[in-house]
């Protein structure tokens, strides 16, 4: 009882002070305790961002830290593959049609890194987890106004600096009705990712971030395990983010546009392409 009430005694003041406005040095702040799992974050992880529906896959990126960067490579999601048996298709199919198993072996082989492990971040999961830590902060680059009554979709966002939750959250990620089109709408989902990391990851927040992670339930699919997911947001959240999209050029095949990616390794389709076939 002795030892008890002295050790409680003696750790009152730095866990008061923890608590106040004024909190201590990062060196003595709690103990995070996903940072051994960090290391998950090593390997090439696939991020998957669906539609509410859980269909289409918006965001398709390899995510993989690498001493104090998390490096993001964004594939869009219109870039054109041929898939055996399926013939042209366009990337963001193939969660749709094989899962992630056939997401991880198809963009593995493409971009020339074996993919270990993925991550599929329904639309609904990233405004539950910005709700539940009191929205995130994000820099609304100009005027988006859209409205969509058919999808019960309205947009109406001004300029600047400020908190977004609930629908003005989903309106940022979703709107797409500019001159930038799916490419903007990559960067902002990005954008609002990082930033839903870094707050997830304040010693505030730390403490709430099982729980936050269970309340979106089966609104994330993956074959991490909790204190490895726990480990790489963690990791996303205190690194510096170093985005890159894959180069290429749209192009018309039959009608249908899509985007040609200039992969980081020749995926064994050759370059030598019917060029008659295609309409730039």
């Amino acid at each position: 009882m002795a030892l008890g009430l002295g050790g409680g005694l003696l750790l009152s003041a730095p866990l008061a002070e923890w608590l106040s406005e004024n909190p201590l040095q990062d060196s003595q702040r709690i103990i995070n305790p996903f940072a051994a799992w960090s290391r998950v974050g090593s390997q090439n992880i696939l991020l998957l961002g669906t539609d509410e529906e859980g269909g289409l896959t918006d965001v398709i990126a390899s995510v993989r830290i690498d001493g104090g960067t998390t490096k993001v490579t964004q594939v869009p999601r219109d870039t054109y593959i041929e898939l055996d048996g399926y013939g042209p298709q366009k990337v963001n199919a193939l969660y749709p049609i094989g899962g992630a198993k056939m997401a991880k072996r198809e963009l593995s082989r493409r971009m020339g890194r074996p993919i270990s492990h993925y991550l599929v971040v329904n639309l609904r999961a990233i405004r539950r987890m910005a709700d539940a830590v009191g929205g995130i902060e994000v820099d609304v680059p100009k005027r988006m106004y859209y409205v969509d009554n058919s999808q019960n979709l309205t947009i109406d966002l001004q300029p600047g600096r400020q908190n977004l939750r609930g629908r003005d959250l989903e309106g940022f990620l979703r709107f797409r009705h500019d001159e930038m089109g799916d490419i903007g709408r990559i960067e902002r989902q990005q954008l609002a990712l990082h930033a839903l990391f870094r707050k997830l990851t304040r010693p505030d927040q730390l403490v709430r971030l099982p729980m936050v992670l269970a309340a979106v339930g089966s609104d994330i699919k993956t074959d991490l395990g909790p204190m490895e997911l726990g480990g790489l947001v963690t990791a996303m959240g205190t690194t510096e983010l170093q985005v890159e999209r894959l180069d290429g050029y749209p192009f018309y095949l039959d009608g249908v546009s899509y985007w040609e990616a200039i992969w980081p390794k020749p995926s064994g389709r050759g370059s030598g392409r019917d060029e008659g076939r295609y309409t730039y």
